[in-house]
């Protein structure tokens, strides 16, 4: 993801041009939606749905480059989990089945074999750090923000940041020190091309 590409994109979007929110939606809906699932949100394109709108809504009155327009989305990305936990720990949301209303539908059996491999092994690791640490940790590695943008997008400090961080890499150095991932072997999956 190029800097000079993202914000031209920005500047496009906040133009009104929509082909360019389209683009940025390409670009960053997938570390947004990998960043809440990380959180713990189930609804994970939902509440990517909702940011990206909220930015949408919002991008006219937004100014700044494009490593700001992430910080900003990032941040809304933040809020919207906290609001959807805060949502769900009241009363779980419970559908019922129509089949007729159904339209989900599911990845290959293969791509969902690696990528749940991958997903386990994250969320272990994860699920041993403190939900402050583990935040800190998604929104660097997925939302690539500085520490300045991850201190305003979660409301503390800089140093507050800083701790976390350090104190969440020395854990996870020690947990991979202790019980490292074992290689998938690659024979065990077959590939399979892709329907279309």
């Amino acid at each position: 993801m190029d800097a000079d590409h993202i914000d031209a994109l920005v500047d496009a979007a906040r133009a009104g041009g929509h082909w360019a929110f389209e683009r940025l939606w390409l670009e960053l809906s997938p570390r947004v939606a990998g960043y809440l699932r990380g959180r713990g949100v189930t609804e994970a394109d939902d509440v990517t749905s909702e940011v990206f709108l909220a930015a949408f809504q919002g991008i006219g009155s937004f100014s700044g480059d494009g490593a700001a327009f992430r910080s900003w989305l990032f941040t809304i990305a933040h809020h919207r989990g906290v609001d959807w936990q805060r949502r769900t720990s009241r009363a779980p949301a419970q559908r019922p089945y129509e089949h007729e209303r159904d339209d989900r539908t599911v990845a290959s059996a293969e791509y969902g074999a690696l990528t749940s491999l991958e997903d386990v092994e994250i969320r272990r690791l994860l699920a041993q750090l403190s939900p402050e640490q583990s935040d800190v940790m998604l929104l660097r590695v997925l939302g690539q923000l500085t520490i300045a943008e991850i201190a305003t997008a979660t409301g503390r400090s800089e140093g507050a940041v800083k701790q976390l961080q350090r104190r969440a890499v020395a854990r996870l150095r020690l947990l991979l020190a202790e019980n490292p991932p074992e290689p998938v072997p690659l024979g065990l999956f077959p590939t399979i091309a892709p329907s279309r």
